[in-house]
């Protein structure tokens, strides 16, 4: 299997991938036996005679070769080398077998689309390996989980280099600028997203966005208001705008709890909606949602 950060598969002289070799009878157990204890082979069994050999060889090289390792191909003249296809009973050519840990597993006989023949090779191939750009991500969101917006930020833009529409690069990227206070440069990034595109942090960091566009620049005067009356509604709705476009997102849900607590249907359920902004704020799978969704049901259900 090909692994992360992977070559190209190197070139032979004349052009042949090195994962392409003519085989043997003789070279047969360590090309194809033992090999495919490694890594899956096809033997692909011809003869110079063999018209559809003409067409489904060249096939199979093209695509062997575009797998970049994932498998390996021997090709096998029967009329030189008559010992293995005798023992695999091969009446016909072309014929193609598939080894898998010194077993045939798979093949097919006659001349194919190239559809099933990629087909075939993912097939037996398995899952493909995690590309870079899969690392890049993986290693972008392991960095924001720790905290390291730098190297987050360094991740994803390299992700971002292989391919500018990559949503989650994208919606990574907008996180480490949101956390890092600059908004503005958070915004821009979130709007490169192609439209209608989907991803939970780029969702998430809008709702962020949104949070604080609308939010109070200052605390103090609903506090005060609080403070001299707690059941003053429009006060503590205010102050939550407040606090979640600040980034203090826990204490906005508390807010806003309290007062569906109090009065559900106040201003339209406006605390309500209010709250489901900040949760996908938070982000679906953050304590500030979870824990926040198990105080409205107990609310909304007692």
């Amino acid at each position: 299997m090909s692994l992360i950060g992977e070559k190209p598969a190197p070139i032979q002289a004349g052009g042949k991938s090195a994962h392409i070799k003519d085989g043997t009878d003789a070279s047969f157990m360590a090309d194809v036996i033992e090999a495919s204890k490694t890594q899956p082979v096809i033997v692909d069994f011809w003869a110079t005679w063999c018209g559809p050999c003409r067409t489904l060889t060249p096939a199979l090289e093209k695509h062997v070769a575009a797998a970049g390792g994932a498998v390996k191909l021997v090709k096998i003249d029967v009329d030189k080398n008559p010992g293995y296809s005798g023992q695999l009973r091969v009446q016909s050519i072309p014929t193609v077998y598939a080894f898998v840990n010194g077993q045939p597993v798979d093949g097919f006989q006659g001349a194919v689309p190239e559809s099933e023949i990629k087909a075939f090779i993912a097939r037996i191939s398995g899952p493909p390996a995690p590309s870079d750009l899969d690392a890049l991500l993986a290693m972008g969101q392991e960095s924001l989980d720790l905290g390291d917006l730098g190297g987050a930020a360094q991740a994803y833009a390299e992700a971002l280099r292989m391919d500018p529409e990559n949503v989650k690069a994208l919606g990574g990227l907008a996180r480490c600028y949101l956390d890092g206070g600059d908004l503005e440069r958070a915004a821009e990034v979130a709007a490169m997203a192609p439209v209608g595109a989907k991803d939970a942090q780029l969702e998430s960091v809008r709702a962020a966005l949104a949070l604080a566009a609308d939010a109070p620049s200052e605390t103090a005067p609903f506090e005060a208001r609080l403070a001299a009356d707690p059941d003053d509604h429009e006060a503590r709705f205010e102050l939550a705008k407040a606090l979640a476009g600040a980034g203090h997102l826990q204490a906005a849900s508390d807010h806003l709890l309290a007062i569906i607590a109090r009065d559900r249907a106040w201003n339209d359920e406006a605390a309500r909606k209010q709250l489901l902004t900040v949760f996908e704020a938070a982000g679906a799978m953050s304590e500030v949602a979870k824990a926040g969704r198990k105080r409205l049901s107990s609310i909304l259900f007692s």
